[in-house]
C-alpha cells in the first residue's frame, strides 16, 4: 500500500489565523484542485462552533478529501501549573476534533526551549504530560505524532526537543502504540542535524511525514540561529518546491519504506502560492510511485 498525499496551507497561515481574510472552506475549495487525497489541518485556523465544525467537515466530503492530521502545537515546557492545563485540555479538544474529522493522527510537541527550563526538567515534563494524554487519545481512536520541529509561527523560542539527541530520548521515554513520530527532513537540517542520521534513530516510530523542503534566503544557518529567540519564523528562512532543497527524496522514502512506512505523507509548502503547491504534488506523486509498490 502507497502512502497518502495530504497537504497543508503553510503559505496561508497568516490569512487563516492572523487577518481571518481566508476561511478554512475557501481553502479546502483551494486545495480540492491539486490532486490530494486530504488536508492536514492546524489548530489555529479552526472555528470550534458545532455550525461552523459540520460546514468544514461537509466541504471536505463533497471534495472528496479525508482529514487525517492536525497540526497543533501544545506547549508542554510551560513552567506554570495552570498555564500546563491549558495546554492539555486544549490539546484535548483538538484530539476531539480530530476524531469528529475522522482523523487518525494528531500533533504533539515538547514545547518552547525555555532558557530555565533544563534539559532532564524538561523531559520528564514532557514525557509525563504525553503519557497522561496517552488514554484520552486511545479513547478517541488517535495516535499523537511528537514531531522533530523547528518552532511554531508564533512561537517566541524555538523547540525543546529540536535537537536530535533530545528528540531520541523523549521518543525512547514513550513506548506506546498511540504514540508516534511525525518526520520532518528539513527540521533536522535546521537543528544541525543530518536527516537520514535521525530518520534512522526513529524509523521504526515514524507514523506521519511532512514533506518540507527548506533553503535560506541570504546569510548561513548561524545566523539563523542567532534570529531563532525571537517570536515567529526567522524572515531569512524559506519553505521551498519539495525536490529543489536540501533533501535527498530518493533516501528518505527508501528507508521509510524499508521500514514499512504506509500512511500519511504531507505537504508543508505553497510560500510563493499554488503554483508551488501543484510542483510539490507532482514532485511528490512521481517519488512515492517510484520507491512505494502500488
Amino acid at each position: 500500500m502507497r502512502p497518502q498525499l495530504a497537504a497543508f496551507p503553510k503559505g496561508f497561515m497568516d490569512e487563516l489565523c492572523v487577518h481571518r481574510t481566508l476561511t478554512l472552506v475557501q481553502w479546502i475549495e483551494l486545495a480540492a484542485t491539486l490532486g490530494v487525497d486530504g488536508l492536514e489541518f492546524y489548530a489555529g485556523f479552526i472555528d470550534d462552533r458545532p455550525e461552523a465544525l459540520r460546514t468544514v467537515r461537509q466541504a471536505l466530503a463533497d471534495h472528496g478529501l479525508r482529514m487525517p492530521m492536525m497540526c497543533c502545537s501544545p506547549d508542554f515546557t510551560q513552567p506554570d501549573p495552570a498555564l500546563l492545563r491549558q495546554e492539555v485540555e486544549r490539546e484535548k479538544r483538538l484530539i476531539e476534533l480530530t476524531a469528529y474529522f475522522g482523523g487518525r493522527y494528531c500533533r504533539v510537541l515538547s514545547g518552547q526551549r525555555r532558557p530555565e527550563v533544563s534539559r532532564e526538567r524538561g523531559l520528564a515534563q514532557v514525557t509525563a504530560v504525553i503519557q497522561d494524554l496517552l488514554p484520552f487519545a486511545e479513547q478517541h481512536g488517535v495516535v499523537l505524532t511528537l514531531e522533530n520541529h523547528y518552532k511554531d509561527n508564533y512561537w517566541k523560542y524555538p523547540e525543546f526537543a529540536q535537537k536530535a539527541p533530545v528528540f531520541v530520548e523523549l521518543v525512547r521515554r514513550i513506548e506506546s502504540p498511540w504514540f508516534g513520530v511525525n518526520y520532518d527532513p528539513s527540521n533536522a537540517i535546521l537543528a544541525g542535524d543530518d536527516p537520514l542520521e535521525l530518520l534512522a534513530q526513529v524509523k521504526h516510530r515514524v507514523v506521519t511525514m511532512h514533506a518540507s523542503d527548506r533553503y535560506l534566503a541570504d546569510g548561513t544557518l548561524e545566523d539563523l540561529r542567532r534570529e531563532e529567540n525571537t517570536e515567529g519564523y526567522a524572515q531569512r528562512l524559506r519553505h521551498g518546491v519539495i525536490g529543489r532543497g536540501l533533501n535527498d527524496y530518493d533516501r528518505i522514502f527508501s528507508t521509510l519504506r524499508a521500514a514499512g512506512f504506509n500512511t500519511w505523507i504531507s505537504i508543508e509548502d505553497g510560500m510563493n502560492g499554488m503554483e508551488d503547491l501543484r510542483a510539490s504534488v507532482a514532485f511528490l506523486r512521481a517519488k512515492i510511485a517510484e520507491h512505494f509498490p502500488a
